[in-house]
C-alpha cells in the first residue's frame, strides 16, 4: 500500500497553529525566572549592571553593611517568582483553553503580554536600559506576536474581547464553598494587579518607600553620592517587577473568571501563586528585611490565596464531572 507523503514544511510542522510559539514564550519566562532566582541566591550581578554602575561587586557590598545588595536581591528574587508564575499560566492557557479555540484565552494572553512587554519601556522613566533584558525582549516579542497571530485563526464563536465578560462557570451561590473560594482567588488577582501598579509607579517616581531606606540605612542622596546610576538601576528592578506583577494578576484573574474548572487549572493557579508568594515572602526573611508593615500585604495576600485554593479545590479537581452531576437550578457556563 503506498504511503502518503507528508508535504508540510519543517517550520509549518513545528509552528502549527501558533500555540507552540506561545508555549515557547512561556518556557523562556520560566527559564528567565529561574535564572533570576539563581543570581539572587548567589547574590551575583550581571556584568552590564556593574559596568553601568562603575562599581565592583565588593564595592557594592560595602554599602550599608551589604544591605544595598540585599535590597537589590530582594527585588530581583520577587521578580523571578513572578516570571515563573506568568510562564506557568501561559503554558496552561496555550495547552488547554487556546487548544479548544476559546477566544477569552487569546485575549488574556494578548492583554497580559502587552502589559508585560510594555513595562520594559519604563526605562525611559528611570534612565537605565538593561541590554540583556532588551535583547531578550527583542528576541521573544516576535515569537509571542507570531504565536498570537497564528492562533487567532483557530478561535471559535465570537472572537471579540466580549468573551472576557462571560464566566467560565458560576456557583449556585457565591456564599457556597466553591463560590467563596473563587471569590478569594479573584480578589488575589486584583491584589496582584493593584500591588504591581503601585510598585511600578513608585519605581518610576520616588523609587523607595521609607522602610526601604530604613533597611538599607542610607538616604536616597547618599545612594546617589555613591553612584549617580545606582538609584536608576534599582528603579529599573522595581518598575520591571511591578509590570510583571500587573501582567500576572491579569492572567491569573481572567483564568479564574473565564476558565472551566479542572485539575490542570487548579494546579496552574497553585504553582503560579506559590511561586509568586513564596519568593515574595521568603526573600524578605532571607535577607533580613522583615519590616512588619512592608511584609504584611504579601502575607495577607498569601493567606487569602491559600484559603481560596483550598476552598475551590473540590470543585476544581472534579472539573466537568461536577457540572454533569449538578442539581437542577445550579448555573454553569461554558464557552
Amino acid at each position: 500500500m503506498p504511503s502518503t507523503t507528508d508535504r508540510r514544511g519543517l517550520l509549518h510542522a513545528l509552528v502549527k497553529d501558533g500555540r507552540p510559539l506561545v508555549a515557547l514564550t512561556a518556557l523562556a519566562l520560566l527559564f528567565s525566572g529561574g535564572f533570576a532566582l539563581f543570581l539572587s541566591a548567589v547574590r551575583q550581578f550581571l556584568p552590564h549592571d556593574l559596568a553601568f554602575l562603575g562599581l565592583s561587586a565588593r564595592e557594592l557590598c560595602d554599602l550599608g553593611d551589604c544591605r544595598v545588595v540585599a535590597f537589590m536581591v530582594h527585588d530581583r528574587a520577587t521578580f523571578g517568582g513572578v516570571l515563573i508564575a506568568i510562564g506557568t499560566l501561559y503554558l496552561w492557557l496555550a495547552e488547554f483553553p487556546l487548544r479548544r479555540g476559546q477566544p477569552w484565552a487569546w485575549w488574556t494572553l494578548l492583554i497580559s503580554g502587552v502589559v508585560g512587554f510594555l513595562s520594559f519601556l519604563g526605562y525611559l522613566g528611570y534612565g537605565y536600559l538593561d541590554s540583556w533584558h532588551g535583547v531578550a525582549t527583542l528576541l521573544l516579542l516576535p515569537v509571542f506576536a507570531a504565536g498570537l497571530a497564528l492562533s487567532h485563526r483557530r478561535l471559535r464563536g465570537d472572537r471579540s474581547a466580549r468573551a472576557l465578560l462571560t464566566a467560565g462557570w458560576r456557583p449556585a451561590t457565591w456564599r457556597s464553598v466553591d463560590g467563596a473560594g473563587r471569590a478569594l482567588l479573584l480578589l488575589t488577582a486584583l491584589g496582584m494587579a493593584s500591588a504591581g501598579l503601585t510598585i511600578q509607579m513608585i519605581g518610576v517616581t520616588r523609587v523607595f518607600v521609607p522602610s526601604d531606606l530604613t533597611f538599607m540605612g542610607l538616604t536616597t542622596d547618599q545612594l546617589r553620592a555613591v553612584s549617580p546610576r545606582l538609584v536608576p538601576l534599582i528603579a529599573h528592578d522595581r518598575a520591571g517587577f511591578g509590570g510583571g506583577l500587573i501582567s500576572c494578576g491579569i492572567a491569573f484573574g481572567l483564568a479564574v473568571w473565564c476558565g472551566r474548572p479542572g485539575p490542570a487549572l487548579w494546579q496552574a493557579l497553585a504553582i503560579a501563586g506559590m511561586a509568586g508568594f513564596l519568593c515574595a515572602i521568603g526573600v524578605h526573611y532571607w535577607v533580613g528585611y522583615t519590616d512588619t508593615l512592608h511584609v504584611l500585604p504579601a502575607v495577607a495576600g498569601a493567606a487569602q490565596f491559600a484559603l481560596g485554593l483550598v476552598l475551590s479545590a473540590p470543585r476544581m479537581l472534579r472539573g466537568d464531572a461536577a457540572r454533569r452531576r449538578a442539581p437542577p437550578g445550579a448555573t454553569t457556563l461554558s464557552h
